[in-house]
């Protein structure tokens, strides 16, 4: 049955699974749903950002494909949830960026390689220096701390703004308000969800993906990807007050603390990425949405080269690559800043937004009215 749009067809579906209400104990999506007697747009994109994919509705639905309802929850979501992220991108001209991923992406890589490469030339002056060895792997001698804290943070102030407009348009688009950011219990219960992986666990058996079967490995590549991150940035925080408050300046030995938590986050953000391509390679076709699955894996190789780049630079400092591994990584961290509002990075911003959402749903009453309620 053809549909003009995705949101048409998240309505269609939504409206279908609201009056069988068979999947309602599985994740958040579905007792979310229970409470519209009717979807809005910004209801369903609510929803779509809450999903997180697993499949276990389409598995258990009586009327998935080949029945002529042909609902399938996890495939929609996906489609609108792309659309989403277009729709909240800021600014709006940028949005396209989504639909063109790949693209997007080796074209930053591009920028960020060319703009460091160039940096390094100037300020060291001759293109022969990045292949010389730096004594004691001192990287400020080609970049230095100013020049590159500079560059970075004001391209990182950038992608604040353009992630804080997507999600304040997401947030208003929900039917909610500045005023409920106060709450410190729904606080409390989404970040539980957020830093839990609470609908990957399954109870203890997992959620359905790849395919069919019960697999805790999509949760805990997660995790590795997540709290990796957070690592590489707490040791990126750490360097900082080394620098500015301990008046300690870098190279920092391997045992350090900016060093040991980098080396770890680096090692999570390397396999975590990885061992996820791997299952979205895997998984069941029918459940998968290709725009999805570019931006996941545009978001993925370039998690994945920037961690490998980075532990390489810490292991290989003190040789005559140092110049040439530090252009790379910068140019993989720049790019990878670059596209953060612009691709798979945003999800993770709106899915704990939706999940705040459903923190604060859950201690309302329900009043069935049409759309937001």
């Amino acid at each position: 049955m053809p549909h003009e749009a995705p949101i048409e067809e998240a309505g269609r579906i939504m409206t279908i699974c609201n009056a069988c209400r068979y999947c309602e104990g599985y994740c958040a999506v579905f007792p979310a749903m229970e409470r519209r007697l009717s979807f809005l747009p910004g209801d369903l994109k609510y929803l779509a950002n809450l999903c997180h994919g697993c499949g276990e509705c389409y598995y258990a639905c009586q009327y998935a494909p080949p029945h002529e309802f042909a609902v399938n929850v996890p495939r929609t979501l996906a489609q609108v949830r792309v659309e989403s992220y277009r729709q909240y991108a800021w600014p709006p001209a940028v949005g396209v960026a989504f639909e063109r991923s790949g693209v997007v992406a080796a074209l930053a890589v591009a920028l960020g390689l060319s703009g460091i490469l160039a940096l390094s030339i100037a300020i060291v002056g001759d293109a022969r220096l990045l292949a010389t060895p730096v004594p004691g792997g001192d990287f400020y001698r080609i970049i230095p701390h100013g020049v590159m804290a500079a560059t970075f943070g004001g391209v990182a102030l950038l992608v604040l703004v353009a992630l804080g407009m997507g999600l304040a348009r997401f947030w208003r688009d929900a039917g909610e308000s500045g005023a409920q950011l106060g709450h410190g219990f729904a606080w409390r219960d989404a970040l539980t969800d957020v830093f839990s992986l609470k609908y990957l666990h399954g109870g203890g058996m997992g959620c359905t993906y790849p395919d069919e079967h019960r697999s805790q490995a999509r949760r805990w590549f997660h995790h590795l990807t997540f709290y990796g991150f957070l690592l590489c940035f707490a040791a990126t925080c750490t360097a900082t007050v080394y620098h500015y408050l301990l008046r300690l300046e870098a190279p920092y030995p391997y045992l350090s603390l900016p060093v040991g938590l980098g080396t770890l986050g680096g090692i999570g953000l390397l396999i975590g990425p990885l061992g996820l391509l791997w299952l979205r390679a895997h998984r069941d076709p029918q459940t998968a949405e290709p725009s999805q699955t570019l931006l996941d894996a545009g978001f993925a190789v370039l998690l994945s080269l920037t961690s490998a780049s980075g532990l390489l630079l810490t292991v290989l400092r003190e040789s005559s690559m140092l110049g040439l591994l530090l252009v790379i990584h910068l140019g993989l961290v720049m790019a990878l800043f670059l596209t953060m509002p612009y691709g798979k990075f945003v999800h993770g911003m709106y899915r704990a937004a939706a999940l705040l959402k459903y923190a604060l749903e859950r201690a309302r009453p329900v009043t069935h009215r049409a759309g937001n309620d």
